[in-house]
């Protein structure tokens, strides 16, 4: 079965390569995409039923999970080792690490579980060198970290592949709303201007994934990759960045001119095995991370001198459900200090929004 959909989806690419972009094909062009999202989806499920084994199971620690992601022998073992206190194998030649090595990183308080995970090789997203199970374990990261060397301009092709197993680095899910509607067909609204793509396209690629009387908002410009993205309802969105490594063997000429080419990632420029630039690396996890530092108040005494660690508009309710249940459930008011209160020890409710170093009391039944 999966033999005729790779050849479906081969002749699909294939007429979307051959096809003149102009705005009298993109009609036709946003519904092949839209029929190609739809056949690997297929293709996916096929494999997920058929496929032998397991992939990698991996319990997840700590405060957030890290997912170290490249080729092989770029130096993430390496690297691993230098920022947690995991001892994941190191040795000159491809394909060290054969299976996922965690280890955990401490900083700002924080515990963070970082995944040395196998090197990724071309065609990863199509299942070669256990890339589909890699690949799996990067979708449930929070934050992904690719590391590439000076001597393999590799970062492009990591974040390629990613893109082809639905994982969207840096980019948020587009702001959409569908509401389904018994008659009436199909009507586009938008509150803003859509350059870039026609309602026609729009309506194209909804039957495509079998809509035909929805009402759609659009709260943004978009593409059709954007719609395509969403109508899956399979892509994850996370933060990432490279690290380049080994730049103890080149000039800094040479780093600039790496640097460069990867502006809009902003990489960082590291030598793992030297330590050079390896605290950057750990301040840059925990500031991609968007943590927040709150401290606990039992009542009747000081605030405790370890922080609780949570995302970034995080409320009452997360500390009372990172706490215990109970908390939640015979949850009467709080009590909060610091950067989110109007005045000190402002009583509060449950979504009441935390802010970085607010100290707070949970007063409950």
């Amino acid at each position: 079965m999966t033999e005729g959909i790779e050849e479906q989806i081969k002749s699909i690419e294939e007429e979307i390569r051959e096809t003149p972009y102009n705005k009298s094909t993109e009609q036709h062009i946003g519904r092949l995409k839209a029929k190609l999202a739809k056949l690997k989806e297929k293709k996916e499920k096929v494999g997920e039923s058929t496929a032998e084994g397991g992939g990698y199971d991996i319990r997840k620690e700590g405060d957030a999970t890290v997912g170290l992601v490249g080729l092989p022998s770029v130096g993430k073992s390496t690297l691993l080792n230098k920022l947690t206190n995991a001892k994941s194998e190191v040795a000159g030649y491809h394909f060290t690490t054969l299976e996922v090595i965690p280890g955990i990183m401490d900083y700002n308080s924080a515990k963070i579980q970082l995944l040395d995970l196998p090197g990724l090789v071309e065609g990863a997203s199509e299942g070669k060198g256990r890339g589909k199970e890699i690949l799996s374990v990067v979708r449930n990261v929070d934050l992904v970290v690719i590391v590439g060397d000076i001597y393999r301009k590799d970062v492009d092709d990591i974040v390629d592949e990613l893109y082809s197993h639905g994982i969207r680095l840096n980019r948020s899910p587009p702001d959409i709303r569908i509401d389904e509607k018994d008659s009436g067909g199909i009507k586009v609204n938008s509150t803003v201007e859509q350059p870039k793509i026609e309602k026609e396209t729009i309506k194209d690629i909804l039957r495509e994934f079998g809509y035909i009387n929805v009402d759609i908002v659009l709260r943004e410009q978009i593409t059709a990759e954007d719609l395509i993205d969403f109508l899956s309802r399979n892509r994850v969105y996370l933060p990432g960045f490279p690290v380049i490594n080994k730049v103890d063997l080149i000039d800094e000429e040479e780093m600039k001119d790496i640097e460069k080419g990867l502006r809009e990632l902003n990489p960082l420029m590291i030598s793992a095995e030297k330590g050079i630039g390896v605290e950057e690396v750990k301040e840059r996890i925990f500031d991609e991370l968007n943590f927040i530092r709150i401290y606990l108040r039992p009542q009747g005494e000081k605030a405790e001198d370890e922080p609780m660690i949570l995302k970034k508009g995080a409320k009452v309710k997360d500390v009372c459900e990172r706490l215990h249940s109970d908390f939640v459930e015979n949850f009467r008011y709080a009590r909060v200090w610091g950067p989110s209160a109007k005045f000190p020890k402002q009583r509060v409710g449950m979504d009441h929004e935390l802010k970085e170093e607010d100290t707070v009391r949970i007063i409950s039944s």
